[in-house]
């Protein structure tokens, strides 16, 4: 079975080396090995819009050797942060891109597994960047649609491929 390529020579370009953190609390589930009071777990710490990219910078596209950063999919710039709303906005490579929900569903599983529960995410196309736009944005915002997605294992699979290297945030896997 062959298994159509939709841009086979995308422009890569350097990832931008991640702004280093003076803080010494992590945000992200699971990244933190010291316990805390319920008090801190009470009190919600601010996320900004370099912090939920640092999250997605580093997914892999499910076509190409090559993180979202790399590829120009993402950018902190594509980030919202207002309150407890995260609104991500990707570009994909061509206007025709097959995978265009594949990548918003990697995207939204990465950070439905690192943010707390509080936060709605929105994951959106670039408006006019893609041929089917409305019907990619309306799957990847739909609870049931998404739901559904990941009940299918070869799917689950290659999600999981994409967000392997997903936890280096920013650093190459040779560092």
């Amino acid at each position: 079975m062959a298994v159509e390529i939709f841009n086979p020579n995308p422009t890569i370009f350097a990832p931008v080396k991640p702004a280093k953190s003076s803080k010494t609390d992590s945000l992200w589930v699971g990244d933190s090995s010291e316990t805390r009071d319920d008090e801190e777990l009470e009190a919600e710490e601010l996320i900004d819009q370099d912090e939920i990219f640092d999250l997605i910078r580093s997914i892999y596209d499910p076509e190409h050797p090559n993180t979202l950063e790399e590829l120009r999919v993402v950018s902190a710039s594509q980030v919202t942060v207002t309150g407890n709303r995260v609104m991500v906005e990707f570009t994909p490579t061509v206007p025709h891109c097959g995978m265009s929900t594949l990548i918003g569903l990697s995207i939204r599983v990465r950070l439905l597994r690192a943010l707390p529960s509080r936060f709605k995410i929105d994951i959106t196309l670039k408006p006019g960047s893609h041929q089917s736009e409305l019907a990619v944005n309306k799957q990847l915002n739909d609870k049931e649609r998404v739901a559904a997605a990941l009940e299918n294992p070869v799917l689950v699979q290659t999600l999981e491929q994409s967000l392997a290297n997903a936890s280096l945030r920013g650093q190459s896997s040779e560092e």
